[in-house]
């Protein structure tokens, strides 16, 4: 002991000599806190060793500065490969001398106000070896409890580096149990909810379909803590990766219970050669934090969204007369005009026309030809799309129309042309998926192709005012010519190149209501949806199907992006059909000259108590009152920012002899204010009286905490409700 104190002496004498100076003091720890209205999201930078950790993702705190006081927090912000981590990164790369290790050591922040409603931090993190820079930006939405993280990868070495992961959050708690709901599903039947705990190890959600990224796995999920959470009680996030190409979200649970959340592109076949002073910039991951349920969180999501995420959220929708199911490739220009005379009659603001109005070569008359080729077709359409625009004008609503841009048929002029602006493998048989294959995107060539055909199309015809942008395939040949040697950029430039081509067109259409479509539900993302102003949920259009996708997608999207037609799937009544729609952006798809009187005039009625009521179901607060998933009737509603109207639905799904279901408790109202009971889209094929709740008034108080007795024991059968408080009250 004595010899060790002798050395420390001699040690510390020696050190004073040299410098002049006393041993400097271990440098403080240091805490960068990110806050909204009711989170915080705390970082300590270590003054030992430099790096970055995770301190803190919870409740709003009094005074952040209390978490110095936790001792041993090893949750490294951005976790790198190769030093130390013996866990999933968040990054991992070879430097140009083959080494493929990656230290990040903390080197400034700086948090800008973009407004007094948006903060930017940006934290600056650097290997002390090698030319290269990790910037982590945090975006906090203050009122609306959103954050939103991407990073920025930076390296200034002699040659290219290769980056292998490159996440764009790592998210890490310490609970007891971890409980996390996903959405899995496929063509005509997306957005099934599951629930399962996450034990010892890792989980990935993900996706390697190249374009329809949504069509198998959803890029959401809820991760709740300790407990299982449900519409009003739990402590959880809700998150969501911005991006329309491959995504992994990777839970890893350690051998101390610790669970890190790793969310970003899918590294899978995407290694990506990063050149000298170039940006690798990931997507942004969106979440929110809510000790108060899925409903709280929900809301979060749908305000941060109708304020920043989908384009146009605040304004309003058209509705819309699609002729898909109505004509499917079998039409022409008289029987096309005769359906903007049924958009007028029923109310609508907007015909649209769907798949097979063009190519005259290889005509489309199915999906095996023709896609590719945008021009009118002659035989279908002898004065061009002009002539509908004129003719739409005319009767006083608006015309849109469909197109597949990103795609391509082997039967096609396209495809004869240019044969190398396809994505396929050089010395393999073409895989299609419905009988096409997909543009590569990467090639400029073909993205100002992309552009031109539907600038070309808007200029022709500046009179259309609605744009459908379907995706019916993934990319199934994965294979560039354009990128010759950088092959695995493939999945990453794709999307990257479809949001240059979209920004373009949103330079020069900047209100242009553009609906984003993927056969179905396949592209249901926030980094696509800034370009669009709704997003079609799924082919599958049974109102009974509708119901539990529609409340899967209300989740994390709110309901003026949520595309809902009436058509002619399901045998359920009309007025189900109706009523299942009215739950988000409702428009039909249905052979209007097919409707008896009875249905005619309910229709039209129910048109104008949509539009009526639209700026409610739209721009309301969401209340998910009973989940499909927990009983056999599904209910839910919408109150607005004042709390003087309110839209209520109730949709019996099935109903066992016998059974009875309990009144319905509403949320969301002013306890102090009356509000009147109104029946709407009641059928005039209805049989039995109106609802006994139908004209009456009663306290918010009372319907909160009371409730309503509204349903019916038939199974398939709805109501629908308009809760006001009364003028003067």
């Amino acid at each position: 002991m004595k010899k060790y104190l002798l050395l420390l002496v001699f040690t510390f004498a020696i050190r004073y000599i040299s410098t002049g100076q006393s041993p400097a003091a271990p440098t403080p720890d240091v805490l960068i806190s990110i806050g909204t209205l009711h989170t915080d999201l705390v970082y300590r930078i270590s003054g030992k060793d430099k790096r970055l950790y995770q301190l803190f993702l919870g409740p709003k705190l009094i005074n952040t500065e209390v978490l110095k006081q936790i001792k041993n927090s090893d949750h490294q912000a951005y976790a790198t490969y190769g030093t130390g981590n013996l866990f999933e990164p968040a990054i991992r790369m070879t430097h140009t001398d083959g080494n493929a290790s990656l230290e990040l050591k903390y080197v400034s922040h700086k948090t800008e106000n973009n407004d007094k409603n948006v903060t930017i931090t940006r934290i600056v993190l650097k290997d002390p070896e090698y030319p290269v820079e990790v910037i982590l930006n945090i975006k906090a939405f203050v009122a609306e409890d959103v954050i939103e993280q991407w990073v920025e990868i930076i390296q200034n070495e002699s040659k290219p580096v290769t980056i292998f992961n490159y996440a764009s959050s790592m998210l890490h708690f310490d609970a007891g149990k971890y409980w996390l709901t996903q959405f899995h599903g496929d063509w005509a039947e997306e957005m099934k909810m599951q629930e399962s705990e996450l034990t010892s190890g890792i989980k990935i959600i993900d996706t390697k379909l190249g374009t329809r990224a949504h069509m198998y796995q959803t890029p959401v999920f809820f991760l709740s803590l300790n407990n299982k959470s449900d519409e009003n009680t739990g402590e959880l996030i809700a998150g969501t990766l911005g991006w329309s190409g491959n995504f992994q979200f990777l839970f890893e649970v350690d051998e101390k219970n610790s669970l890190r959340v790793i969310s970003g592109i899918n590294p899978f076949a995407s290694e990506y050669l990063l050149q000298p002073g170039k940006i690798f910039k990931t997507p942004s991951f969106f979440f929110t934090y809510s000790n108060k349920g899925k409903g709280l969180a929900s809301r979060n999501l749908h305000r941060w969204a109708r304020n920043y995420g989908i384009m146009d959220g605040n304004k309003t929708r058209l509705t819309l007369l699609n002729n898909w199911e109505t004509t499917y490739f079998n039409f022409d220009q008289p029987k096309l005009t005769a359906l903007l005379d049924d958009t007028k009659k029923m109310g609508l603001d907007l015909f649209l026309l769907d798949d097979g109005w063009f190519a005259n070569k290889y005509p489309r008359n199915d999906d095996r030809a023709g896609l590719g080729d945008w021009q009118e077709n002659k035989a279908k359409l002898p004065d061009g799309l002009g002539y509908l625009v004129k003719e739409a004008d005319k009767r006083g609503v608006k015309f849109g129309i469909w197109i597949e841009p990103e795609m391509v048929n082997p039967k096609s002029e396209l495809y004869e042309n240019h044969p190398d602006w396809v994505l396929k493998f050089p010395n393999r048989p073409e895989i299609y998926y419905r009988n096409q294959l997909t543009l590569d995107l990467t090639n400029p060539k073909v993205q100002d192709f992309v552009y031109n055909t539907i600038d070309d199309m808007l200029t022709k015809n500046p009179g259309i005012a609605f744009i459908k942008w379907d995706c019916n395939s993934m990319i199934t040949n994965p294979y560039s010519v354009y990128l010759k040697d950088q092959q695995s950029h493939l999945y990453i430039d794709y999307v990257n190149s479809l949001y240059s081509v979209l920004d373009r067109l949103r330079q020069k259409y900047p209100e242009l209501p553009i609906m984003l479509c993927s056969g179905g539900g396949g592209r249901v993302d926030y980094g696509a949806l800034k370009y669009f102003t709704e997003f079609w949920a799924s082919d599958d259009t049974d109102p009974l199907e509708r119901v539990y996708m529609q409340w899967g997608y209300s989740y994390f999207f709110p309901a003026i992006s949520v595309c809902n037609h009436i058509t002619s799937w399901g045998k359920q009544s009309l007025k189900f059909k109706t009523d299942v729609a009215m739950m988000g952006k409702m428009g039909y798809d249905i052979q209007v000259n097919g409707l008896s009187a009875n249905e005619l005039k309910f229709s039209q009625d129910a048109i104008a108590n949509y539009k009526r009521l639209s700026e409610v179901i739209w721009h309301g607060d969401l209340f998910r009152l009973i989940s499909p998933y927990d009983e056999n009737r599904a209910c839910l509603m919408y109150i607005n920012s004042t709390k003087n109207k309110a839209v209520l639905f109730e949709y019996t799904l099935n109903a066992r002899y016998g059974e009875t279901f309990n009144t319905i408790k509403l949320q969301g109202l002013d306890p102090a204010k009356t509000y009147k009971i109104q029946e709407i889209n009641v059928s005039g094929e209805r049989k039995g009286p109106l609802s006994t709740e139908n004209g009456k008034s009663y306290t918010g108080d009372y319907l909160m905490n009371i409730g309503l007795n509204i349903g019916s024991g038939q199974p398939l059968t709805s109501t629908v409700y308009e809760i006001t408080e009364p003028d003067g009250q």
